[in-house]
């Protein structure tokens, strides 16, 4: 149960900082951020593999690449679909 706290908790920061690094809001908060974290994690883990400092599961630097990718989709999607 703590594991999977703490999984929820590195993927909350891992899109947060996504965000930060990009300079763009993530939908729907807190819980936009921690999906963007996991997905990210997900992506940059097939893009480069599971490499880097690991907490919980997580490969840091692919999880933060692969969410930052994933924030600059979601932006172009929702700039999109505003016009």
């Amino acid at each position: 149960m703590l594991s999977f706290i703490l999984y929820l908790i590195v993927g909350g920061i891992i899109g947060w900082l996504a965000g930060l690094i990009l300079g763009k809001d993530i939908p729907g908060g807190i819980i936009g951020n921690i999906i963007a974290g996991i997905i990210g994690a997900w992506l940059g883990g097939l893009i480069l593999g599971h490499w880097g400092p690991d907490i919980s599961g997580i490969a840091i630097i692919p999880a933060l690449i692969g969410s930052i990718i994933l924030v600059f989709i979601v932006g172009l999607i929702l700039r999109a679909a505003r016009t």
